[in-house]
């Protein structure tokens, strides 16, 4: 039987895509904040940004028993980096597609203590390494956008 948490930390069934499901996960965070959000710098991006992540931690920690450490079924983490890339950037096509490139860019290489932050313990780490990958695809596209490149 799929449990709660099962379900939430899959992200409704994403996490059982066997190749993929992070960049599935990804685009899916993709299309719901390009229909659900209308200013990314509103109560609602910023508290649902921290309510996943938070649960993301949370939740990591109650599916490890069944699913083991850091499972590809959990995807809750690339929902909450992809949250956290897109706070206050202007919502349209091109920033979502640049905002998803970088996310997955980071969240793959995985430079600039991303990597590191996978050694911390049990949710923590499932989830410390997207929301970094997340804060620094947020940065790159915030200075992007000041500097006008396109």
């Amino acid at each position: 039987m799929i449990k709660v948490h099962q379900i939430l930390t899959s992200f409704f069934g994403i996490g059982f895509i066997s190749k993929g499901g992070g960049t599935v996960a990804a685009i899916a965070t993709c299309l719901i904040w390009y229909v659900a959000i209308e200013q990314p710098n509103s109560i609602l991006a910023i508290v649902s940004t921290l309510l996943i992540t938070v649960y993301g931690v949370w939740g990591a920690n109650q599916v490890e028993s069944s699913w083991g450490k850091d499972s590809s079924k959990i995807v809750v983490d690339e929902v909450a980096g992809m949250m956290i890339s897109l706070l206050f950037i202007p919502i349209t096509f091109i920033n979502l597609l640049v905002a998803l490139c970088l996310f997955r860019f980071f969240d793959i290489v995985k430079p600039l203590m991303v990597r590191r932050l996978e050694n911390l313990p049990k949710g923590w780490g499932v989830m410390g390494d997207d929301v970094l990958a997340g804060c620094y695809s947020n940065i790159v596209l915030q200075i992007w956008l000041y500097l006008n490149i396109w």
